[in-house]
């Protein structure tokens, strides 16, 4: 069975609800899911003229500070993620590799002026953990089907997506878990 690392980065895993993203993520993928101990300092990868954090370079901490014998490791923080070439970005994943990353910055209603909603912010951050997953598990974004893996430019791509993958990419799952 695949195992994946989760992995608070830069807040406590209680104010990330890790607990209740874990349980959304073994609903769906047959993966055994721990949540990490790890302590990642990523404040070398802030960038403060954006007030934002490096995506890529983050990745590249998690790699160097993770356990090797993790099969796949999952960053989730509240900072705002940015890759040079965008404003922002919800997560980043290496293809069919061993890290993701994502932050729930962007995923809270109070981001967008509105009432807060733990519920939605949980299916929310699911969704991503899920799509940065299956990213790491070789799946592209999903073009054709309502699936977790379409891309998602605004957050209402996230909440109009299903948290599940379609049947081809399930498919494609199968065969690497």
């Amino acid at each position: 069975m695949q195992s994946v690392q989760l992995i608070a980065l830069g807040t406590s895993a209680r104010q990330l609800g890790l607990s209740d993203v874990r349980s959304g993520i073994l609903k769906v993928l047959p993966v055994d899911v721990q949540l990490s101990d790890l302590h990642l300092d990523i404040d070398a990868a802030l960038d403060s003229s954006r007030k934002q954090y490096h995506s890529t370079q983050i990745l590249a901490m998690i790699l160097e500070a993770a356990n090797a014998g993790t099969s796949k490791l999952l960053g989730v923080t509240s900072y705002d993620l940015f890759i040079p070439v965008l404003t922002f970005v919800f997560g980043q994943a290496q293809l069919n590799n061993r890290a993701g990353v994502f932050s729930t910055f962007r995923l809270n209603n109070e981001f967008y002026g509105l009432r807060r909603s733990d519920k939605l912010l949980l299916q929310r951050t699911v969704k991503e953990a899920l799509h940065e997953l299956g990213h790491t598990f070789g799946l592209r974004h999903c073009m054709d089907h309502p699936c977790v893996m379409n891309s998602s430019t605004y957050v209402e791509d996230i909440d109009l997506k299903p948290g599940d993958f379609c049947l081809p990419c399930l498919r494609h799952l199968q065969t690497v878990l």
